[in-house]
């Protein structure tokens, strides 16, 4: 999600676009023990990259959400730009799954809250 923080409306979404074709790679800085190395990732000045399916699907959802709205708003859609994104974890959904000899092990779901401001920029 921060990797998209301060671009134009149709950047963040042409540059999910080219996640989910692999032509371009969402850089990992943090948190990102045993992450392979690829070249994409130079022009983020890091070496480390992925390029997670679902996460873009997710967001590029979002966006056209928040594109859809603005539009509703009559807000000028080529001049939106991504101000604030965050994304926090939701409370774990528990199921159960049945294990060898009578156990019973945890079965569950993290999900996620995804916060989204668009803002207009102006003409610079």
């Amino acid at each position: 999600a921060q990797a998209i923080k301060g671009m134009k409306l149709t950047r963040a979404k042409a540059y999910l676009n080219a996640v989910l074709n692999h032509k371009e790679c969402i850089p990992f800085r943090y948190y990102m023990g045993s992450t392979g190395r690829t070249a994409q990732a130079k022009q983020f000045g890091t070496t480390t990259g992925r390029w997670p399916k679902k996460s873009c699907q997710y967001i590029l959802q979002l966006l056209q959400n928040a594109e859809s709205n603005a539009e509703v708003k009559r807000l000028n859609v080529k001049q939106l730009v991504v101000s604030h994104i965050q994304v926090n974890m939701a409370q774990v959904m528990r199921r159960r799954t049945y294990r060898a000899h009578g156990r019973i092990g945890p079965y569950m779901c993290h999900p996620s809250h995804i916060e989204l401001v668009l803002t207009e920029a102006a003409d610079a």
